[in-house]
């Protein structure tokens, strides 16, 4: 199998697996949950990662590499409305890819059991950072703002998905976001094919 294959096909898992993770935790999502999710036999599944454990390790690691992109993507602008602006497209755009993964970085506020399957990851960390939050040091007005931002655009990502409003609807939340970040409407935001997550 071609390797730009075989990796898409190991990220939809990953995807699929974090959702599931996500909805019914860790401890109770079953390998045969995430075959059956993603339409392989267990030992198809197995063929891509020996174990559940490794599956976790793997999510863990596509979540990092995302929050990762999203921080390169705008780190070379200073903070400021154009530096939010690319933000949001960039999230919103690796949002509309991984849905299962933004499904699992809200899993803490959406499940009573806290829903992580990671102590030591902090994607969070580096999506606050690429809109130039630091928790310490930024107003709180600011962190209110980027958060409030951040959850729209989770919440609206994973309501679009399943009706496969994706396209239909990346122009009105990226406009959602950009408006509670308090700059209004911007003039144009990227489209997802000028931006990469």
């Amino acid at each position: 199998m071609a390797r730009p294959f075989r990796q898409q096909i190991d990220e939809g898992i990953l995807d699929r697996a974090a959702a599931l993770f996500a909805r019914q935790g860790y401890a109770k999502t079953s390998l045969q949950d995430i075959a059956d999710a993603v339409g392989l036999s267990k030992a198809g599944l197995l063929h891509h990662f020996p174990s559940k454990d490794a599956l976790r390790d793997g999510v863990v690691a596509q979540v990092d590499t995302v929050a990762r992109r999203v921080l390169e993507a705008v780190q070379h602008l200073p903070a400021g409305r154009e530096r939010d602006r690319l933000a949001v497209a960039v999230v919103l755009d690796a949002a509309l890819a991984h849905p299962g993964l933004v499904a699992l970085l809200i899993a803490p506020v959406t499940r009573a059991d806290g829903g992580t399957i990671a102590e030591d990851a902090s994607p969070e960390a580096a999506v606050l950072e690429a809109f130039g939050v630091d928790p310490a040091t930024t107003a709180p007005e600011r962190i209110v703002r980027v958060i409030g931002a951040l959850g729209a655009l989770a919440v609206l990502t994973l309501a679009a998905e399943p009706d496969d409003q994706t396209t239909a609807w990346r122009a009105h939340v990226a406009a959602t976001c950009f408006d509670a970040l308090g700059h209004g409407r911007p003039a144009a935001l990227p489209s997802s094919d000028q931006v990469e997550a």
